[in-house]
């Protein structure tokens, strides 16, 4: 049975997972992880390579003893973008990779946008400012330690450091590239970009496409990990990208990844790149395959219900079932919760809401009002939420969605789907696979050691549905309430 190996470093867990050429996840190891102190800058954050590498080498023992070697048919490397160091000619790094939690970058970034780098950046790349983004860190490392930028033979990011320490080979994908802000529309780094920053064109390794062999495992590697040598490595890359992938987003099938945060991906040929929307928080990364983009906006969700567990279910608090109860009493209310109205910018700056709104908002209640009533409300707008987003990205992307596709913790609320369905006016898709990124890993690294001749014939072999949930009859109930909604950004706007 042909297995695939998956290291997947996220900020709180570090895991490798063997997954089957048929999408059956074998087995699971995972280590806590989490940033450290720098200690070259006070108060800055960093991830220790050396711990994460320790830490996957640990899992990966772990897995690969429950299997039988032999089956290993590929190695692949996911993970969050952004992040990467300075190395020298043998891999070794110049300087600790700054973690996307520091904000030693923030000024930075602000010096990008006053000197007009930010909307050349975003008309060639659609990618939106953040001050983690990748271009951030290599000219505070130019400010603040140019002796290291001189002696930087290559900028690794987080996968191809992992990946060097696999092979010795020094590349990288397209999917991490696109979200360093130098690259441009044709999945290259921009020369332009590069000049203006004073960045050599070489400053990072070789471009691979996802699916494409990055190299071996090499004997070194084989001894620490138990992954029998020679085996291919294959790169795939930024996590966003192979969960999309792999909880079958296309074209007419967005992908909503509801937890914390909520982002919503399209997968779209068309590329937006204008002032409304950078102003509207839409970021376009490089698709998994070429000549497609994933154009996405992100605002909290699962963030806020928290909030209110907090403040309203304090008697709950230990209880293991709270979310059940939280459930069920919003349930208990009926669309329009009463008249209590939310509007649910509660963190500023993201989201469709960042166009116009800054601060979120609880209107209607009374002295009847009842915690009940604000939760059912709050679920309301967050689906409210994601029709506009779902929207603009329709409008700016040229899809047309026939379904949307709903992935993480968010997925599991009943009452949550139900509004999304409803209010959307589509279908809602649940996967049976919650893996989705290492999923969409696996099935590109099944296509590069040749099991599948593509990662779409792979995602028919792979994954499926658990669920749909299709508008009920009640959806024609909500669009007053949604169009309200949508005036009310601009109503606030003035207030705050």
């Amino acid at each position: 049975m042909p297995v695939a190996i998956i290291f997947d470093i996220g900020a709180t867990n570090i895991r490798t997972i063997a997954i089957s050429e048929k999408g059956k996840i074998l087995s699971i190891a995972s280590r806590l992880n989490s940033v450290s102190d720098d200690p070259y800058y006070a108060g800055g954050k960093i991830w220790d390579i050396e711990q994460i590498w320790s830490k996957l080498k640990d899992c990966c023992r772990e897995v690969v003893s429950s299997l039988s070697a032999n089956d290993i048919v590929s190695v692949t490397v996911t993970t969050f973008g952004v992040d990467g160091a300075p190395v020298d000619l043998n891999g070794n790094l110049l300087y600790p990779v700054i973690s996307w939690a520091c904000e030693r970058t923030i000024p930075v970034m602000e010096e990008l946008k006053n000197s007009g780098f930010v909307k050349k950046a975003y008309s060639i790349n659609g990618l939106q400012p953040m001050h983690y983004n990748t271009v951030s860190k290599i000219l505070w490392l130019k400010q603040n330690r140019p002796d290291l930028f001189k002696k930087t033979y290559r900028w690794l990011l987080l996968p191809s450091i992992i990946i060097h320490r696999l092979t010795g080979e020094f590349v990288t994908d397209t999917s991490m590239a696109g979200t360093t802000m130098l690259t441009d529309q044709k999945r290259n780094f921009s020369k332009e970009l590069l000049l203006e920053c004073g960045i050599p064109e070489d400053f990072f390794p070789t471009l691979l496409e996802p699916g494409e062999k990055a190299g071996k495992i090499n004997s070194q590697a084989s001894k620490e990990t138990f992954i029998p040598e020679n085996v291919p490595v294959i790169v795939t890359g930024h996590d966003t990208q192979f969960a999309v992938f792999g909880a079958g987003g296309n074209e007419s099938l967005p992908v909503l990844s509801s937890g914390t945060w909520e982002i919503l991906f399209c997968r779209s040929k068309h590329f937006p790149s204008s002032e409304e929307t950078l102003k509207a928080g839409v970021t376009s990364e490089l698709d998994s395959k070429p000549g497609f983009f994933n154009s996405g906006i992100q605002w909290i969700a699962s963030g806020i219900v928290e909030w209110m567990k907090n403040l309203f279910y304090r008697e709950y608090k230990d209880s293991s079932d709270i979310y059940n109860i939280m459930i069920d009493e919003a349930k208990s209310v009926k669309n329009g919760a009463s008249g209590v109205f939310i509007h649910p910018a509660f963190f500023p700056g993201v989201g469709p809401s960042s166009f116009y709104s800054t601060k979120g908002t609880i209107l209607g209640l009374t002295i009847s009002s009842t915690r009940k009533e604000i939760l059912r409300s709050l679920f309301e707008s967050l689906a409210f939420q994601t029709r506009e987003a779902l929207e603009i990205l329709q409008r700016e992307c040229k899809i047309n969605p026939a379904g949307l596709i709903c992935t993480g913790g968010g997925s599991k609320n009943s009452l949550w789907n139900r509004l999304r369905a409803d209010i959307t006016g589509i279908p809602l898709y649940v996967p049976e696979q919650t893996e989705s990124t290492a999923l969409g890993a696996a099935m590109f690294a099944f296509t590069g050691c040749g099991i599948y001749s593509s990662p779409e014939e792979a995602r028919q072999h792979m994954t499926g549905y658990v669920k749909t949930i299709e508008p009920s009859t009640e959806k024609d109930l909500y669009e007053d309430n949604y169009q309200r909604f949508k005036k009310l950004g601009f109503i606030l706007k003035d207030l705050y």
